[in-house]
């Protein structure tokens, strides 16, 4: 085999288009409303049994998951807004595309199977708005490239020095979108639980940033001399996980003259103008709540036991959240079935059975090796490795089952993945139907 063919087996093309169409762009394999997952069979130490996949493709292929689309699991599903040369319309509506590749490469005394990758790709435009076929630019024939414009696929051509570059720009288009699907267009959200997500423990320094933020002063300053909260920055990321606020499309904050962060630009969601209604209906004014706000800090008291309004005010907060909703009525079905109190490892065996890729993306740290351990190549739990703490999502065993608990929906606080001990950890309702 060649040189170049050696350097374009399939994983090797996949990562080639993984850092084209979706750049590391702020270290955590993810940019702006973009979020992107290979297969799980590129976990796997080899590739067809007679290649070795060097541990740095695995890295870049990582976060891996199995998500069915169409009749059947793409290489590589994401969401990104790409750049005009990908596409020939930008993007539909309001949401960046659901993006589908299939990859093909060189093998050992074969050929690339480009036609029946075109086929594949194809097949996944059932619930994709683009799909594309990449292939070494090589491999490509013409035939190829005319079968490829009459089905709407778009072809991404790669050198062997790692150059990708579209031969074929496929139209979006609008489809519906499977539950699969929506997890990972729920990853690429404002409110997706990926590598930077909920980094406090409780509701009340989330419910607090939409008042300092419409309170007269700066409001960093305000957080801190109404003792709400002083890690600003994540109580900003919370409150837009929540849904209160939205921040500017690429807003993370710019730099003054003197060298000094200023502060992104935020507006309240209707929600996060509801919760400042709330608090002047309650206490006259969004200054008068950072007073009662003052009032309980470093309080241990359950939320929901030391306020009971606002109390039920963040309940129904949190519950507006897509992730919460999944699990309380899957909980609520837990009992039904005899299981009133599961514990995390009986959770996410059960959820997996449902929602396979959003019980993963929630649930299971995004790392490569991680997530190797947790599934295997052809994408099912490796159940002894849900006993290890340390496989879990800190912002959803920790952070956000802790809010759930606040709120007055779970039993039990949540613990970090250092300290947890899952066989013991209990996710039951508070009140169960």
């Amino acid at each position: 085999m060649s040189v170049a063919a050696e350097s374009l087996s399939e994983p090797h093309v996949l990562a080639h288009v993984k850092r084209r169409l979706f750049p590391d762009e702020d270290g955590t394999g993810s940019g702006p409303a973009a979020y992107a997952v290979v297969d799980t069979q590129f976990s796997s130490d080899r590739w067809l049994d007679d290649e070795a996949i060097p541990r740095t493709v695995r890295e870049t292929l990582a976060p891996f998951n199995h998500v069915r689309l169409g009749n059947g699991y793409p290489d590589l599903v994401g969401v990104r807004t790409l750049e005009s040369p990908f596409l020939a319309v930008e993007r539909v509506g309001e949401e960046p595309p659901l993006i589908a590749v299939e990859a093909k490469g060189y093998t050992r005394g074969a050929g690339v199977d480009t036609r029946r990758g075109i086929v594949q790709a194809y097949d996944r435009l059932h619930e994709a708005n683009a799909a594309y076929l990449a292939a070494p630019a090589a491999a490509v024939s013409e035939t190829d490239r005319t079968l490829a414009r009459e089905l709407n696929v778009g072809i991404l051509g790669v050198e062997a020095g790692g150059a990708v570059e579209p031969l074929e720009v496929p139209r979006v288009v609008g489809n519906r979108t499977s539950s699969e699907a929506s997890a990972i267009r729920f990853q690429a959200s404002a409110q997706g639980v990926a590598d930077r997500s909920f980094g406090l423990n409780h509701p009340k320094n989330y419910l607090g940033y939409p008042l300092a933020h419409y309170a007269d002063g700066d409001t960093t300053a305000l957080l801190e001399e109404y003792r709400v909260v002083r890690a600003t920055e994540q109580a900003r990321r919370g409150a837009a996980f929540l849904g209160l606020i939205e921040e500017a499309p690429g807003a993370s904050g710019s730099a003054r003259r003197d060298g000094t962060a200023t502060d992104p630009i935020v507006s309240l969601t209707p929600l996060g103008r509801e919760v400042v209604r709330f608090a002047i209906r309650r206490h006259g004014s969004v200054e008068g709540a950072l007073e009662e706000f003052a009032s309980w800090y470093r309080s241990r008291r359950r939320f929901v036991d030391l306020a009971p309004a606002w109390g039920a005010l963040a309940r129904r907060v949190i519950f507006a959240y897509p992730a919460t909703t999944l699990l309380v009525e899957e909980l609520q079905r837990l009992h039904d079935d005899g299981e009133p109190e599961p514990t995390l490892p009986t959770l996410v065996e059960y959820l997996h059975v449902l929602h396979p890729t959003f019980t993963v993306e929630l649930f299971v740290r995004g790392d490569e090796a991680v997530r190797r351990r947790v599934l295997t190549p052809e994408g099912d739990l490796v159940t002894d490795a849900l006993e290890e703490g340390t496989v879990y999502h800190a912002p959803t065993v920790f952070q956000l089952k802790a809010m759930l608990y606040h709120a007055g929906i779970l039993t039990e606080r949540g613990a970090e993945p250092s300290r947890l001990e899952p066989t013991a950890d209990v996710w039951a309702l508070c009140e169960r139907l």
